[in-house]
């Protein structure tokens, strides 16, 4: 039986590219304007690419997580040493979105509010090991692996292992907020956010909560993690404009650019956000999750998207005439957009030749699991402007990729259906419908 308790979000936070305020992802959406540029953190005379889209604007200081009272800042600022960067960007989103929403102290009960974090594996940065390598080399600079055990390791810190467990963003919202209620932490890469969103939805549906703040964090902008990426993806690589590269669904896209970023929302029970007269951006009213990977391990996004478009129109009680606009995931790879865009085609048919797609990653890149957040608020954004932003470098369209293509001057209708996927191929969606009031 269907819960009669509808889920709404009435608080958004964001630390993105394109900046750390919904004022300024907006105006950067509607003014094409790309957060591409070239690397600042990371040396890159060893990388094939020398571009990201890096958060510049946060800088993991205290002034960075909003307006904060005496305790909480001072919490914060203790805390900031056991956070590395990821960690850091999701707890400020987090705390961006509660000011956003206007929760202060007693407008909700601790007991019945609760936090649900998405994240990517988080790697310690090479730098926490040099000191303990250092002490484990023989005379001719040999690391001597024997030596680690009972040398190097008494170099880290006592507390290293904090800085990168992806279950603390949740745990430091909780703590700062007196979040008591039902917490969570979803590891599935690019496919964490919605299902963040998702799992808030179904816990304020269940009667397990009454607020729930979804978030989530994630980054490519790290040296390993870049390593990583070449070995296994296909990047954009040098050669071409910074704020060119990201190109979703374009005939001559040449792969995803990395990126960082994370944002959060307050999902919270329709009547209770009514009781404290909170803004109301949207509300949820469908989420599907899928995993389509054969025995040879090989993942099948287009059948898990299809299956998560079907799944989230069929909880939402909606059709393909409901949805208004689709933000897709858009990471801008030969096959991941001509699979999403197969997936598109095969669920909505004809009514995919009037369903405007768009693509926020052609802006900022793969943000990894803060990239599904960060795209449902511009979506949210564009619903509340009644305009829906560009893809961004869409000029020549591939007929791998049957879509409508975003463009200025198009609506965004009135609701928007998120997509997001992993190379793995673990899908998931959540489809929102702007508030009515």
């Amino acid at each position: 039986m269907k819960s009669s308790r509808r889920a709404v979000i009435t608080g958004v936070g964001l630390i993105s590219p394109l900046g750390n305020t919904k004022a300024a992802l907006w105006e950067a959406l509607v003014a094409g304007q790309s957060g591409v540029q070239k690397f600042a953190s990371i040396p890159t005379d060893s990388f094939p690419m020398s571009f990201a889209a890096e958060a510049r604007g946060f800088t993991g200081e205290a002034d960075d997580f909003g307006p904060l009272d005496k305790d909480q800042k001072k919490a914060i600022r203790k805390a900031l040493k056991v956070m590395c960067r990821e960690i850091q960007m999701g707890v400020a989103a987090a705390q961006l979105a509660i000011h956003d929403g206007r929760l202060g102290s007693g407008s909700y009960l601790p007991e019945r509010a609760g936090c649900v974090y998405g994240a990517d594996y988080m790697l310690t940065l090479p730098e926490e090991f040099s000191a303990g390598i250092e002490k484990c080399r023989d005379p001719e600079g040999r690391f001597v692996y024997t030596r680690w055990a009972t040398e190097g390791m008494p170099q880290l810190s006592p507390l290293w292992l904090l800085k990168y467990l992806p279950n603390m963003p949740a745990s430091h919202v909780a703590i700062f907020n007196d979040l008591r209620g039902p917490n969570n932490s979803i590891t599935l890469r690019e496919a964490a956010s919605n299902l963040a969103v998702g799992e808030a939805f179904r816990t304020i549906a269940r009667g397990h909560a009454d607020l729930m703040i979804a978030g989530a964090t994630g980054t490519r902008v790290h040296p390993m993690k870049a390593v990583h990426a070449i070995q296994t993806e296909q990047l954009a690589m040098n050669g071409v404009e910074p704020a060119r590269a990201s190109r979703p669904f374009d005939l001559n896209r040449r792969g995803m650019v990395l990126g960082e970023g994370a944002a959060a929302v307050i999902v919270e029970e329709l009547e209770h956000a009514q009781a404290r007269a909170a803004t109301i951006y949207g509300e949820i009213v469908g989420h599907g999750s899928s995993q389509v990977t054969d025995r040879n391990f090989v993942a099948h996004r287009d059948r898990a998207l299809a299956n998560v478009i079907r799944m989230t129109l069929a909880d939402a009680d909606a059709t393909i005439d409901d949805v208004g606009h689709i933000h897709a995931h858009g990471l801008a790879t030969q096959t991941c957009d001509a699979e999403e865009a197969t997936a598109i085609r095969e669920v909505f048919g004809p009514r995919a030749d009037t369903l405007p797609v768009t693509a926020a990653k052609s802006y900022f890149g793969n943000l990894g699991a803060g990239s599904g957040l960060v795209e449902l608020i511009a979506s949210m954004l564009a619903m509340q402007n009644g305009e829906l932003f560009p893809i961004l470098n869409f000029e020549t369209p591939d007929p791998a990729c049957p879509i409508v293509a975003a463009k200025p001057g198009m609506s965004p209708g009135r609701s928007v259906l998120n997509l997001n996927v992993t190379p793995q191929g673990q899908a998931s969606a959540v489809l929102v419908r702007a508030w009515n009031g």
